[in-house]
């Protein structure tokens, strides 16, 4: 896996809901989830039931390939910065279930509550849009 810039990691961590669109029948849809990021593994974590219309179209359409995004939300226009993200999703598989599951409880202490139907995307793009570092600065990183 190619090294990932440390400013996408801490703006990574820096947020917890990312923005999750998905596709059925050439008809887009959103979601948002909040997320926890495994950076050893390069994994967004998140939980969705399965009836949600996100998962159900997922499913139904076999097409796992999603976009994501996250966003500071902010009006000075020199401190604008937003992370888009395309990648797979799928369940965790079974070596890396209780990984996930105990990370995602750490981020989210409240989830240990309630049963989890966990997620996780797996990135094989993604696009740090970083104002800060000059107006239209991007920093790039694929999975080559």
């Amino acid at each position: 896996m190619n090294a990932i810039n440390p400013k996408i990691i801490d703006f990574i961590d820096s947020h917890h809901v990312l923005t999750l669109a998905v596709a059925k029948d050439n008809i887009p849809y959103c979601s948002h989830c909040f997320y926890c990021y495994l950076p050893d593994r390069n994994l967004f974590v998140f939980t969705s039931d399965p009836d949600t219309r996100h998962i159900r179209d997922v499913e139904s359409s076999g097409n796992y390939h999603v976009t994501a995004g996250i966003a500071l939300e902010t009006r000075i226009t020199g401190k604008i910065r937003g992370l888009q993200i395309t990648g797979m999703l799928s369940l965790p598989g079974e070596q890396e279930r209780e990984i996930v599951r105990k990370a995602y409880i750490k981020r989210f202490p409240v989830s240990g509550l309630v049963k989890l139907h966990l997620w996780v995307l797996r990135p094989g793009f993604m696009k740090l849009t970083d104002n800060r570092l000059g107006f239209g600065t991007k920093l790039i990183w694929e999975n080559t």
